[in-house]
This record gives structure tokens, sequence and C-alpha cells, in this order.
């Protein structure tokens, strides 16, 4: 099983600034022009909307969340719910999520690090590069999840 994270204090103050931003209609972009969203999922134990703000990067045209933190609550709420909505500005989403298997969860790891779409400040949080080994990187995906997104 994989190892339960915790977010780093900065990171939870940084997204209250972004949780606030985003409800209030700004689009926000990290690095790259990589889009950020309020992912909306429902809590595994109390049913209750847990809303998080969430880097949704592309490849391929197929749409990905990474966990960067590791396996924290928004990660075991989705495994549960297995859907969610993504916000950004006044446009709202309903999504399914499938949680990718540990090789095909490396290589989206892999390309986003190559391509630049992993925000340059959370890249240290996968402790792999772009040439880390197909074994390293296997192992960060059990790590740190991996889900597509397709439309609900």
């Amino acid at each position: 099983m994989a190892k339960v994270s915790q977010i780093p204090r900065f990171v939870r103050l940084g997204n209250i600034l972004t949780r606030t931003l985003l409800r209030a209609g700004f689009n926000v972009v990290g690095p790259n022009h990589v889009p950020t969203y309020l992912l909306t999922v429902r809590g595994r134990k109390s049913g209750q909307p847990r809303t998080t703000p969430i880097v949704v990067i592309e490849q391929d045209g197929k749409r990905y969340l990474l966990a960067p933190f590791g396996v924290v609550d928004w990660v075991r709420n989705l495994r549960a719910a297995g859907a969610a909505t993504l916000t950004r500005g006044r446009r709202t989403q309903a999504v399914r999520a499938t949680e990718l298997p540990g090789g095909e969860a490396a290589l989206v790891l892999k390309r986003g690090l190559a391509d630049g779409s992993i925000p340059a400040f959370l890249v240290k949080y996968f402790e792999i590069t772009a040439k880390s080994s197909r074994e390293g990187l296997e192992a960060a995906a059990l790590r740190h999840p991996v889900f597509v997104l397709r439309d609900a």
C-alpha cells in the first residue's frame, strides 16, 4: 500500500488563497500556463463535498490529476467516489476519474517532468526526474497516484 503523506504547511496556506481566488472567478494558472481548478469530491466518510485546488495537466488530448504530496485526503476521497467536479471560473464540469496502474502512471509522470507541465514547485515532491529509471518512475507512481479524467 502507498505511503500516506501530508501536505506541507506553506501549500496549505497557498491552497486557501488559491481556493479563494478561484471561487471569486479568477483564472489561476501555474508555470507553463498549466491551469488550476477546484476539485470537489464527496468525502468518503462524511459524504460532504470537499474542495481543493488542483493542477490538471494535459497530454495527447487527455487530462490527468497528479498527487505530488502522495496519498492525501483528496486522493482517498477520489478513489472512493470515482467522480468529482472541476470548477474553473464560472465553468463547472462533472468528471469520472480512473486511477492509472503503475506502468501507465509512470509514463504520464515521466512526460510531465520532461515537458514542464508539472509545475516546478511541485517537481521535488515526486523525488524523480524525467531521466529516472522505469523502476524508479513506477515506484514514484505508487507513492503519487495519477488519475485520468473523462467527462461524466
